[in-house]
């Protein structure tokens, strides 16, 4: 017997849940690609992209996955043999990292491990020694969706502005837009890669690179651009199929329509309040859990943890063994350990991670935990007691200090 029948949960830290609305309005006909409400229509997903990036600035859309935003953005903020600083903390940082060396940018790499945030005191140190300000730009990732850490962008920001340093402050926001609080702008970020299937809630196809005018800059000299990555032509178009360089993404472009709508009228405080409290329902049962010894979140203040996922360290082959318990018997899909190996703990089957980014509410969360649960008794895996009572009362108050307010 498996209790796995029924609408199946994928709770990994993307691709997300797609929304019903979002499904329906890509379940259409091809539109018209030269007039008509398609354009019409992409018109309008400019601004309210920039609505949810908390910015007055530039966005282009580009038809990739969020390693071609990585090198969208690379492509026109540089030239062979520019010098970038890549603070790391996680997988993700230094695939980028790695992406840009292979275009011929020399980078630095600050090397957080697996367990802690971004120090800005030591990003600050380096750029302070750079006296040449050879180095143009700051790059990493808000969360990284291995090792669910989260980074103090505004912190970063601060630090560059008190080494007195030119740097570009460039961000990651793949995993993190949508979910975590960012606030482009303000927070003085002059280009941000992000992609459309997490926390804005769409099927895996479109990239998108933010920029501002100092980034614009910087494009003036960037010796990588190249026609089909210029962000130039997509942010500005003088006709409509220079959004795309091509044909454009019809049934992705309508299902991002629909997504937008709802985080708008959702409101994008709510958005990331809405997050945060889910976040920590969960962070509430892994505690719980954890009190016998046998499991912990790989990031343990929960100042650096991310509103969109968790990783948790189960030990020995546990992460692998829940993993495979919950999607056989409950119907919940859990995210696999990804980039956490160490000399230490050199098997990722020992962690797991588990989504709660975009098209998720509170029972969604609380079914996920209960099938962690199941799994722990079922595989007799050490936990503490009273975890599921944690975390609905995390959620419970969430929801009730939501109302005081």
């Amino acid at each position: 017997m498996s209790l796995s029948r029924g609408r199946p949960y994928l709770a990994i830290p993307g691709p997300s849940v797609m929304p019903d609305a979002v499904l329906n309005a890509m379940h259409r006909a091809s539109p018209n690609i030269y007039s008509g409400e398609l354009i019409d229509m992409v018109a309008s997903l400019l601004p309210d992209l920039k609505r949810v990036a908390c910015t007055d600035q530039e966005v282009a859309i580009y038809i990739t996955n969020g390693h071609g935003a990585w090198e969208a953005a690379l492509t026109n903020l540089f030239s062979r043999g520019d010098r970038v600083l890549v603070p790391a903390t996680g997988l993700f940082a230094h695939g980028w990292a790695n992406m840009a060396e292979r275009l011929g940018v020399s980078v630095r790499r600050l090397d957080f491990g697996r367990r802690s945030a971004i120090d800005p005191a030591e990003v600050e140190a380096v750029l302070r020694a750079d006296r040449t300000h050879s180095i143009k730009a700051v790059m990493t990732v808000q969360v990284d969706t291995a090792t669910s850490v989260r980074n103090d962008v505004r912190g970063l920001r601060a630090a560059i502005d008190r080494a007195g340093h030119p740097a570009l402050l460039v961000i990651d926001c793949i995993a993190s837009l949508a979910v975590d609080e960012f606030r482009m702008d303000e927070w003085g970020v002059d280009a941000m890669v992000a992609a459309s299937q997490k926390g804005l809630m769409t099927p895996p196809g479109l990239g998108f690179v933010f920029f501002n005018a100092r980034a614009d800059r910087a494009r003036e000299a960037a010796g990588l651009v190249t026609p089909y990555w210029d962000w130039r032509p997509r942010a500005t178009p003088e006709v409509f199929y220079q959004y795309f360089c091509g044909t454009a993404p019809t049934h992705h472009l309508y299902g991002l329509r629909a997504a937008l709508d709802m985080i708008l009228d959702e409101g994008i405080g709510a958005v990331w309040r809405r997050h945060a409290t889910l976040a920590r329902g969960v962070w509430a049962a892994f505690d719980a859990w954890g009190r016998a010894g046998g499991m912990e979140m790989n990031i343990a203040d929960p100042a650096m943890r991310s509103h969109a996922v968790t990783t948790i360290r189960a030990g020995g082959d546990n992460g692998r063994r829940i993993q495979d318990w919950t999607a056989r018997h409950a119907g919940v899909t859990l995210g696999i350990g990804l980039g956490m190996e160490t000399d230490e703990d050199p098997q990722s089957a020992a962690s797991f991670r588990i989504g709660h980014m975009g098209h998720v509410n509170a029972h969604m969360v609380m079914g996920a935990l209960g099938a962690v649960g199941m799994a722990l008794h079922a595989l007799e895996v050490p936990h503490g007691p009273g975890a599921l009572e944690a975390a609905a009362g995390v959620l419970a108050e969430g929801v009730t200090a939501s109302r005081r307010s």
